[in-house]
Formats: C-alpha cells, sequence, structure tokens
C-alpha cells in the first residue's frame, strides 16, 4: 500500500511541474481575450499586411524588420513572418510588462511549447502569421523571448492610434 501512496504523489508533483513548464495556454493561461492589445482577428477583416522578417547578424545583434509597427484602435491587420536567420526565433506582442514577465518565465522554462494567440515560433526558413484585431489606443511591444535573443536586440514597438 505504501508504494502506491509514494507513486501517487511522486505523479501529482509530477505533473504539477509539467504543467508549470508546459505551453504558454498551460503556464501562462489562454489570456487573449484580456488582453490590452486586443484579440485574433478574422483574416476576412484584414485590409492590411505588414511582412516581418527575423534574423541574426555576424556580430551577434539580432533583430525584428520593421522594428516600429503603428496601427489604428479597431484595425485588424495580418502580420505575415519568415525567419531568414540561422536560428529559432519567435514573435510575441503584448503590453511592455507582459512581454517581461513572459521573459522571465522564457528564461526558466526555454522549452516551452507556444500555444498563444499572440506569438509564433518559426525554425530558420520557416514563415507564418498572425491576424490580429487591435482593441485599444496605447504603447505596446514585441519581443523574440528565446532566451538571449531580446537581449541581443530583437524587440520592437507598436504604437497604436485612436
Amino acid at each position: 500500500m505504501k508504494p502506491m501512496i509514494a507513486a501517487a504523489v511522486l505523479i501529482a508533483f509530477t505533473s504539477g511541474a509539467a504543467f508549470a513548464g508546459g505551453t504558454h495556454a498551460g503556464g501562462h493561461g489562454d489570456k487573449s481575450d484580456k488582453m490590452p492589445i486586443g484579440n485574433p482577428g478574422e483574416a476576412a477583416k484584414a485590409k492590411r499586411t505588414v511582412n516581418i522578417s527575423m534574423s541574426e547578424k555576424d556580430d551577434g545583434t539580432m533583430l525584428f524588420q520593421p522594428t516600429v509597427l503603428k496601427v489604428k484602435k479597431g484595425e485588424t491587420v495580418r502580420l505575415k513572418f519568415v525567419n531568414k536567420g540561422k536560428v529559432d526565433h519567435e514573435f510575441v506582442m503584448d503590453g511592455h510588462d507582459g512581454i517581461m514577465e513572459h521573459k522571465a518565465l522564457m528564461e526558466k522554462f526555454p522549452e516551452m511549447e507556444h500555444a498563444d494567440p499572440n506569438a509564433i515560433r518559426l525554425a530558420p526558413g520557416a514563415g507564418g502569421e498572425i491576424i490580429w484585431t487591435f482593441a485599444n489606443a496605447g504603447e505596446f511591444g514585441f519581443a523574440c523571448l528565446v532566451p538571449g535573443h531580446y537581449d541581443s536586440g530583437m524587440k520592437g514597438d507598436i504604437s497604436v492610434a485612436n
């Protein structure tokens, strides 16, 4: 009987640790409906496409191009990505505090899988997109939160005008 109880306790603790370090949806909760920056949009409502490249330079600098996005409150935009680099990169958009919170979590759990609608992770040479409706005016940000990439310059600003 004692070995069964010990096994049950062990399973409970290890599954909790896996949940804490699992996917972003499992780690943070799906907060897309509560995000000040907005919500996933409908492709048919996207009137504009913004092409964003992810890359790194020989000197170790990592970057997005462009580094500034300007949109309007209520606008639905297709954000189209291509990873032109040699390593995995991600794009996460949120308020500046949310990005820093997410950065700290990624440093603890670097292999975390993404399931957040405001984020995409791409292997070298891969492409993808996010359709997003920017709900509120204000200043927001985006970043690659693969450990070390933000600190190597891979970040930018989103300005949402009324």
